[in-house]
């Protein structure tokens, strides 16, 4: 009976082994469910890219526009391609900025930016068409500010209908301001686009005074021009100045602003080479401020 007993025991015992091993078997082969991670959203702000003429050579000269809002504030990264190209860069920046960051524009605003309105000389420096991240700012100084101009050796910033002459001056050089207000496509296309859209204001990139430059054509300065230079400046930290006074300047697209009624003024930057981030950033969200309803 004891030996009976033994094998009942070691029977029962087989069985459960044989289960237990079974079960451990269909465990570890059971396919867990995978879990998946979801990636960060990254709200965008909508951008509405539209091109608003072409350059001599044919480039297009290109408008992004951020918002729905009915005033328009409008940033131009560079009318003087060549050795200003930091300015374009900077709007490339500000681009940026507004498509990770789309609710820093109030409902009532619409940004517009066009990042260079002398494309040809951008390309010239940079070898791109579109966007760029740098030149090499080794270049040749003589070559970078020959570049100033557009494919018809045209000084861009003096092709607009203020106080518009044959020539004009830059620096202490005279230069060529074409054949009457408005003569080439890229001054044109600019005037297009104003009186299309009637912007409520018009901020300028150049460089390199360190300076705000209000606009003016014939009345004086705008009020409200004087008003948003004010604002710009509090928060960028440039100085605020009314007049450029270091010599005579005719054609400039800002004074042609002014003799149509819209407020308009031009940021220098520091260098040739800088974009002044935070200043800008700092000034163009007191300018979103100003308008804010």
């Amino acid at each position: 009976m004891p030996l009976l007993s033994l094998k009942k025991k070691l029977g029962i015992g087989l069985v459960l082994l044989l289960i237990l091993s079974a079960v451990f078997f269909f465990a570890g082969n059971k396919k867990v469910p995978e879990v998946t991670v979801q990636p960060e959203v990254v709200t965008k702000q909508p951008v509405v890219k539209k091109d608003i003429g072409k350059s001599v050579e044919g480039r297009n000269i290109e408008l992004y526009s951020y918002g729905k809002g009915d005033t328009h504030v409008t940033l131009v990264g560079g009318i003087h391609g060549g050795y200003e190209w930091n300015g374009v860069l900077l709007a490339y920046g500000v681009m940026d900025y507004l498509e990770q960051n789309p609710d820093i524009i109030p409902d009532n605003i619409t940004v517009d930016v066009i990042p260079s309105i002398n494309p040809d000389a951008v390309f010239n420096v940079t070898s791109k068409d579109g966007r760029f991240e740098a030149i090499d700012v080794t270049k040749d100084t003589k070559i970078l500010e020959a570049n100033r101009f557009n494919a018809h050796e045209v000084d861009l910033n003096r092709n607009f209908d203020c106080n518009w002459t044959p020539k004009s001056t830059w620096r202490s050089a005279t230069v060529s301001a074409g054949a009457s207000a408005f003569s080439e496509p890229e001054a044109m296309a600019f005037k297009n686009y104003v009186a299309e859209v009637k912007p409520d204001s018009v901020i300028f990139w150049h460089s390199q005074s360190n300076a705000i430059y209000a606009s003016q054509c014939g009345d004086g300065i705008i009020p409200q021009t004087l008003e948003m230079m004010n604002v710009y400046s509090k928060a960028s930290g440039y100085n605020a100045v009314e007049t450029f006074d270091a010599y005579a300047v005719t054609g400039a697209a800002d004074d042609w602003l002014a003799s149509i009624g819209i407020p308009a003024f031009t940021v220098e930057l520091k260098t040739h080479e800088s974009i002044d981030w935070e200043k800008n950033l700092a000034g163009f969200k007191a300018t979103l401020d100003y308008y804010r309803k």
